[in-house]
């Protein structure tokens, strides 16, 4: 259980890019917000605090479940990549398969190496 399998290493950076982009996101809202003149200010904060919290989660996930092999950074990471299907299918409905495409990539390479027997053997040992 001392060696880290690529597998892990590979879904750990996955959900930490996940991470960094969620909270990249909440910050262009909130300085976005406190530039300009949002059409509702109340719709404004709370987007830029969801974005900012999604991302310290992911964050977190990542280096502290997945990245230390702790067994339970798996079940939050396998729901964030589950999540993330729907949202580059309705990305590519929307005309914006340009952040489609790459959403539905990385959400499935999160969950084929979250899911595969080298992250599940490191995770969980053979029990």
């Amino acid at each position: 259980m001392n060696s880290r399998p690529h597998t892990l290493l590979i879904a750990a950076t996955v959900v930490a890019l996940e991470g960094l982009v969620a909270s990249g996101l909440g910050v262009y809202v909130a300085v976005e917000t406190l530039t300009g003149a949002p059409g509702n200010m109340t719709t404004a904060v709370a987007e830029s605090v969801f974005g900012l919290l999604i991302g310290a989660g992911l964050l977190w996930v990542a280096w502290g479940g997945l990245f230390k092999m702790e067994r339970w950074g798996r079940s939050p990471a396998v729901l964030a990549q589950i999540f993330l299907l729907p949202v580059g299918g309705t990305l590519i409905q929307s005309d914006q398969a340009q952040l489609g495409i790459p959403l539905i990539v990385v959400a499935l390479t999160g969950l084929a190496t979250l899911l595969a027997p080298p992250t599940t053997h490191a995770l969980y040992g053979d029990g």
